[in-house]
C-alpha cells in the first residue's frame, strides 16, 4: 500500500509468538520490508540499538517482567525521542495507558481491536501523529485528576493490575495465574494495597477497588 511508503524497518517486541506472526503479516502487507522480532525487553532493546528501526511496536506486559515494556519505552525514548513507538497491549486501564504515553509512546492500541484499527494506529504513528481510540482517549481524559484526589496515581503498575483484577472478583489464585506471578506475590501486593488505600480487610479492599476504578473510567 502506497500510504505506508517510507517505513522500511519496524521492531515488534512481544512474548507471544502468535502476536509476532500476526504483526509481521500485517506489516508486510503494509509494505514494511524489514520486520524485526524480539520476545523480551532485553533482546528488544539490544535489537533496537543494533538496527535503529524507524518504529517500535511493543507490548507492556512481558512474561516474568510485569509491565517491563514501560521501562523499555522510557529507555528507547531517552536514547532518541524521534523514534515512533506504538504500544500493542491487552491492558486498557487509563492510568496504564497514560503512563505509557508519558514514557514516550506515540500511540496505544489494545489487542482485542480489529485489524483495520491496528492498521489505522500504525499509519498514524508512522506519520508522526499520536493515536488513541476514541474510547481510550475518553477514559484517559477522565483519569487526569490531580494526584492528591486520585489514589490510583500513587500505585505501581503491579498494584494497578492486581487492583483491577480484584475489582473484577478474581481470587488470589486466579490473579497469580493471570499475572504470571506466585500466590505469595499476590498476597503481598494486596497487603500493600490495603495500607495505601486504608482498607482494613480484603472485602473492604475489593469495594474500594470497584469504587476507584469505576470513577477512573
Amino acid at each position: 500500500m502506497e500510504r505506508y511508503a517510507g517505513m522500511s524497518r519496524v521492531l515488534v517486541i512481544d512474548d507471544h509468538p502468535i502476536v509476532l506472526q500476526g504483526c509481521r503479516r500485517m506489516l508486510e502487507d503494509a509494505g514494511v520490508t524489514d520486520v524485526l522480532e524480539a520476545r523480551d525487553v532485553v533482546s528488544g532493546y539490544r535489537l533496537y540499538r543494533r538496527h535503529h528501526p524507524e518504529m517500535v511496536i511493543v507490548d507492556l506486559a512481558m512474561r516474568d517482567n510485569g509491565l517491563g515494556g514501560l521501562q523499555l519505552i522510557r529507555r528507547i525514548a531517552a536514547h532518541d525521542r524521534r523514534v515512533r513507538i506504538l504500544v500493542f497491549s491487552m491492558h486498557s486501564d487509563p492510568i496504564i495507558v497514560t503512563r505509557a504515553l508519558q514514557a514516550g509512546a506515540m500511540g496505544y492500541v489494545v489487542k482485542d481491536t480489529s485489524a483495520d484499527r491496528f492498521r489505522d494506529a500504525f499509519e498514524k504513528v508512522r506519520a508522526g501523529e499520536p493515536y488513541l481510540s476514541n474510547e481510550l482517549a475518553m477514559q484517559v481524559a477522565l483519569a487526569h485528576a490531580p494526584a492528591r484526589h486520585n489514589p490510583l496515581a500513587e500505585l505501581t503498575p503491579r498494584e494497578l493490575q492486581t487492583l483491577s483484577l480484584l475489582a473484577k472478583g478474581r481470587p488470589y489464585s486466579r490473579i497469580a495465574e493471570e499475572l504470571n506471578v506466585s500466590y505469595k506475590t499476590v498476597v503481598n501486593v494486596s497487603s500493600q494495597l490495603k495500607q495505601k488505600l486504608d482498607a482494613q480487610n480484603l472485602p473492604e479492599l475489593i469495594r474500594t477497588a470497584v469504587q476507584l476504578l469505576s470513577a477512573a473510567r
